[in-house]
């Protein structure tokens, strides 16, 4: 498979062994070709208990799960603890979009991720999630620096995966391999106020598992 040219990335301090948190297939495909264009030693750390129902969850990791093996990368399948999530989210329910509650549901997930690079000697950590222009990149990089705090031996990447024509790249990769489309952030509350706003445009709900990236009637939706 050929790789889009890109310019040679760096992790901090010159580490080249990096553990990524990826959220989905459509976000971090980008992320996994530019690492790999760079030469970059890393795998990847599914964690997203936020996922629901199951099936939506089950979508985004088995098709992260096939993107990888086609580069021979490690994949890391963490435990669905979804009820930890729901207790850590209760009293949250109606908080906005980019509000308290993403912050804890990155918080969440990213010190799972940075517990383990201390764990298991990975430097470095990073997410796709920042390249989704549907999130607060400066929400997420807190997190991800909160969230290694802790440890010593472990640094967030804060890289922005959004520049240098990375967002194109990200769509443009995902109507290359197909990949699915999911049409709201993940969690229940995020499925809710979208089939909420839909409704109040005529729109049908969301139907999982049915839309897919390069189809002619797809938008740009990542």
């Amino acid at each position: 498979m050929q790789l889009h040219e890109r310019p040679k990335l760096v992790p901090p301090d010159g580490h080249n062994k990096v553990l990524l948190h990826s959220c989905c297939a459509p976000c971090s495909g980008e992320v996994m070709e530019a690492m790999l264009a760079s030469g970059i030693d890393y795998t990847i750390f599914f964690y997203n208990p936020n996922i629901h129902p199951r099936k939506e969850y089950n979508l985004r990791k088995d098709e992260n799960i096939a993107f990888a093996e086609k580069f021979n990368i490690p994949f890391i399948d963490c435990d669905y603890d979804s009820d930890n999530w729901f207790a850590r989210a209760k009293g949250m329910e109606w908080d906005p979009e980019r509000g308290a509650r993403c912050s804890m549901c990155f918080d969440m997930r990213f010190e799972r991720t940075a517990l383990y690079a201390h764990e298991n000697g990975f430097p470095v950590i990073t997410s796709s999630l920042g390249i989704s222009r549907w999130k607060n990149m400066q929400q997420i990089n807190e997190s991800g620096i909160r969230a290694a705090a802790p440890y010593p031996d472990v640094q967030y990447w804060t890289f922005n995966w959004r520049k240098g024509g990375g967002s194109q790249r990200m769509i443009e990769i995902s109507k290359r391999e197909k990949f699915y489309m999911q049409e709201y952030c993940g969690c229940v509350y995020s499925l809710r106020d979208t089939n909420a706003w839909r409704i109040s445009k005529g729109r049908e709900k969301i139907k999982i598992g049915v839309m897919y990236y390069g189809e002619d009637d797809t938008p740009e939706q990542a």
